[in-house]
């Protein structure tokens, strides 16, 4: 590696920025980066439940298609870096990956500190400095000359790269510092908005749920009768609303929407129409007419649901199977399928 003579600061030591110290010291510069926790990439430590997905194995076309907001501001760093290229970089640098369902990439150790340890050990030759906190990029006829730490010290560099993260997890170190750098040397910041994110709702039956996953389910949001997200996946419920990757998904589409204008539904059995599930229904109603229509729900969900099921649709739990209408029966079913 020849040096160019060029000192680069990275404000920030997570995956974004390691990868600039990364990149800047195999174009020569000298680099050092500060980092305010007490080591590197400690977000990356809980990303993918501890293991850490660190991207999918698509196309770059694919994968912009899957970004809700302004996938073009990701081109430029997305075709430098695509999926490929970054599965090969964390192979050559000791952390190999393999690819899991849905193409989501892990590292084959199954461990997200494998990732930071590859980072970290690429990074020999730059100056890090932990616990380190910047108070300021320093700015000089209009060129930044380097950074002023809280400590009053000065360090001079040609130039500086701010990868401080946004302020979706502060305990993490996202604090929201990079705003205030940006505002400070003159850039307009929008209000950021909250995405992948978990969703309180509004009807209260969800909370008592508290702890159920639904797998293959689809959830749908709309605004009038504009669909505005349909995807099928994983839904939990939890003690405020719901949760998991579908609605982590749904929150990166409807952030910044006014949420009393939307409407959102879960489709229980997404693989059947409601003609065949009418017609499954009106067989196990035939054959448990003189059971109660609690009792012959659990065939078509989760016992925890099936308890609450019928005050979502309408019905008494009591009503026997052979006495319910046709406006009650389409009432499950619409129900079922959202």
């Amino acid at each position: 590696m020849t040096q160019n003579g060029k000192h680069v600061i990275v404000v920030g030591g997570g995956a974004s920025g390691m990868a600039a110290a990364l990149f800047s010291l195999r174009q020569g510069a000298r680099v050092t980066l500060l980092e305010h926790n007490e080591k590197l990439g400690k977000k990356l430590y809980i990303t993918g439940k501890g293991r850490c997905n660190v991207t999918n194995a698509c196309d770059l076309d694919t994968f912009l298609a899957n970004v809700p907001r302004n996938p073009r501001f990701l081109h430029a760093a997305f075709a430098f870096l695509p999926p490929q290229a970054l599965m090969n970089l964390l192979s050559e640098l000791g952390c190999p990956t393999v690819v899991e369902r849905g193409r989501r990439v892990f590292p084959a150790s199954q461990k997200a500190s494998d990732v930071t340890k590859a980072l970290t050990r690429a990074l020999a030759a730059a100056d890090i400095s932990l616990n380190t906190h910047v108070a300021e990029i320093t700015v000089q006829d209009g060129i930044c000359t380097g950074v002023l730490l809280s400590n009053g010290e000065a360090v001079a560099s040609d130039a500086v790269v701010l990868a401080t993260g946004g302020v979706s997890y502060p305990v993490t170190g996202s604090t929201g510092d990079g705003y205030t750098y940006a505002q400070a040397l003159g850039h307009k910041v929008s209000a950021p908005l909250p995405c992948l994110v978990p969703i309180e709702t509004a009807d209260a039956w969800p909370r008592q749920l508290q702890g159920l996953t639904l797998t293959n389910v689809v959830l749908q949001a709309k605004r009038g009768k504009k669909v505005l997200f349909h995807q099928q996946g994983e839904l939990l419920f939890t003690h405020f609303g719901v949760s998991g990757p579908l609605v982590l998904s749904l929150s990166s589409y409807i952030a910044g929407l006014v949420l009393s204008e939307l409407s959102v539904s879960i489709d229980l059995k997404p693989a059947v129409t409601h003609e065949q599930l009418m017609q499954r229904l009106n067989n196990v109603l035939a054959e448990n007419g003189r059971k109660q229509l609690s009792s012959i729900l659990p065939q078509f969900m989760p016992m925890s649901l099936a308890q609450v099921f019928p005050g979502i649709a309408g019905i008494e739990p009591q009503a026997l199977c052979s006495q319910l209408t046709r406006a009650q029966r389409q009432r499950l079913i619409d129900t079922l399928k959202g």
